[in-house]
C-alpha cells in the first residue's frame, strides 16, 4: 500500500497538468471507487475545468480545479497515478483519465480498495480540512505526540503508528523502520516507554518521514542501505546492525519485522 512518501511521488506525477484545462474525462462509472461519488458528475463537472493545484495529506490526495472543485483520492493498496501521451487509450484498470492538450493524467487500481472523492464549494471540503497533523508538520512537536502516547497507554507501538487517526501516512514499512531504527520492541505498548525511549521514538519518526519524502517522494528512490527495509522484504533477512537474523511476526493484524538482537 503506498505511504507517505509514496503518495507524494504520485502526487508529483499530476503536476505536469497544472494550468492546463481539461478537454476530456474518462471513467469506468461501475468501478469501486467511486463508491463515495457520482462518476456521471465528475466527467460533466472537470470537462473544461484548469488544474489549479494539488496536496497530499498522509495516504491521501486533493486536486482543486477551476470553478471551485474538489477531487479527492485515495489510493487504497493497489492505486498509483501516472502523466502520458493525449493520445493514449484507457486500459483495463484505468479508471479516471483526464485528457489535455499535451498530456492525459491516469488514476489505475487494479483491486480497487482506493477511492475518489468530489466536492464542489468556496471552502475546502470537510473530508480534507478536519485531516489531523502529518508526522513531518511542524504542528506535531514533542507535546503532540507525547499526548498521542498518554490517549493510547495499551496498545501495540506497532498498531498506534498505523492508526492514520494520528499517524497519518505511515504504514507497515515504514512502521517497522522507526521502531526498528529506535531499537523498539514493536509490541512494547506507549505506556512501558521510558522518557528516553519516547524522545528516541519521536526523533525517528521525524527522521524516517523526513528522508522517506526526499528520496522516495522525490525521485521513487530507494532508503539508505543501512536502513531495515533494504533487508526486510524477504524472510531469511539479516539485521544489517547486529548481523544476526530479523524475526516476522504478526502484530496488531499485520505482518511485522523487527530484529529481536536489537529491539529488546
Amino acid at each position: 500500500m503506498p505511504e507517505l512518501a509514496e503518495v507524494e511521488f504520485y502526487r508529483k506525477q499530476w503536476s505536469p497538468g497544472i494550468s492546463k484545462m481539461v478537454k476530456r474525462v474518462h471513467v469506468h462509472p461501475d468501478a469501486r471507487i467511486f463508491r463515495e461519488a457520482d462518476p456521471e458528475i465528475i466527467q460533466k463537472q472537470l470537462k473544461g475545468k484548469l488544474l489549479l493545484d494539488s496536496h497530499a495529506h498522509g495516504k491521501k490526495l486533493l486536486f482543486c480545479f477551476s470553478g471551485d472543485i474538489w477531487l479527492g483520492i485515495h489510493l487504497g493498496m493497489s492505486g498509483s497515478m501516472q502523466v502520458t501521451i493525449p493520445e493514449m487509450v484507457p486500459a483495463r484498470h484505468d479508471h479516471l483519465v483526464l485528457k489535455m492538450d499535451s498530456c492525459t493524467l491516469v488514476l489505475m487500481d487494479p483491486r480497487m480498495f482506493g477511492k475518489v472523492l468530489f466536492h464542489q464549494g468556496k471552502e475546502s471540503p470537510v473530508w480534507w480540512s478536519n485531516l489531523p497533523a502529518q508526522p513531518q508538520d511542524e504542528a506535531f512537536d514533542k507535546a503532540y505526540f507525547l499526548s498521542i502516547l498518554k490517549r493510547f497507554p495499551r496498545k501495540s507501538l506497532k498498531g498506534l503508528l498505523l492508526e492514520q487517526e494520528v499517524f497519518p501516512g505511515i504504514g507497515n514499512w515504514m512502521a517497522d523502520e522507526i521502531l526498528w531504527q529506535a531499537r523498539i520492541h514493536p509490541a512494547l505498548t506507549g505506556g512501558e516507554l521510558t522518557s528516553y525511549r519516547k524522545n528516541k521514538l519521536f526523533a525517528c519518526i521525524k527522521s524516517v518521514c523526513e528522508i522517506s519524502l526526499k528520496i522516495i517522494g522525490t525521485e521513487w528512490g530507494d532508503p539508505p542501505e543501512t536502513w531495515l527495509f533494504q533487508n526486510r522484504w524477504k524472510r531469511g533477512g539479516i539485521c544489517p546492525v547486529s548481523g544476526k537474523p530479523l524475526e516476522y511476526e504478526t502484530i496488531a493484524g499485520r505482518t511485522t519485522c523487527f530484529s529481536p538482537a536489537i529491539q529488546k
